[in-house]
């Protein structure tokens, strides 16, 4: 009789080792998910904040000629407010500048065919340092995520060697832990205060 239980016990043991490396191979699966993601992330982040750097850049190129074209409209009104009499040639020439640089003011504050005027480059930039800092945000999710993943792999390990089960329930916790945060980071459906 002792032989047969010790098979059965020897059984219950394989089976219950088993069952736990299929669980750490789930978990393992889903850290290298969790890295992934957490990875394209930090990647979509930079693409974004690259991008709302350039458009700023080109904004602020776009503003200072801007300027300089205001500046050269008002030397020009300037000049036929202290000349009133100057020649009737050289009075349609500064009128036909004023009314060019008017125009070019014009386009560099609005440009909606090209989508590059001061108006448009400013809303394109916000929306990308919106983009980036809703992926900045998601990010420690992720990263908790990796870490929770990590451990649970680690304390199921534990539970094969011991054959203790508090390592097992634990390691399934953490392991929960570990897939919802790496949820949130895709979802975000909460927010953790001082982690986002």
């Amino acid at each position: 009789m002792t032989d047969i239980a010790e098979v059965a016990s020897g059984q219950n043991t394989d089976n219950r080792t088993r069952w736990i490396g299929v669980y750490i191979a789930a978990l393992a699966v889903m850290l290298s998910i969790a890295t992934m993601i957490g990875q394209n992330a930090e990647k979509d982040a930079a693409k974004a904040n690259l991008d709302a750097t350039n458009t700023w850049a080109f904004f602020q190129a776009k503003n200072i000629r801007r300027e300089q074209y205001r500046v050269a409209l008002e030397s020009m009104r300037l000049r036929l407010a202290e000349n009133p009499e100057m020649p009737a040639e050289a009075k349609a020439m500064i009128e036909a500048g004023i009314a060019k640089y008017d125009k070019n003011i014009a386009l560099y504050t609005s440009d909606k065919k090209r989508n590059e005027g001061l108006d448009e480059l400013w809303v394109r930039a916000k929306e990308l340092e919106k983009k980036r800092d809703d992926i900045l945000s998601r990010a420690p999710y992720f990263d908790y995520g990796q870490a929770f993943l990590q451990i649970a792999i680690v304390l199921a390990s534990v539970a094969i060697v011991t054959g203790g089960g508090s390592a097992l329930f634990l390691s399934i916790l953490i392991g929960g832990a570990g897939l919802v945060s790496t949820a949130n980071g895709i979802w975000m459906f909460g927010s953790l205060p001082g982690l986002s």
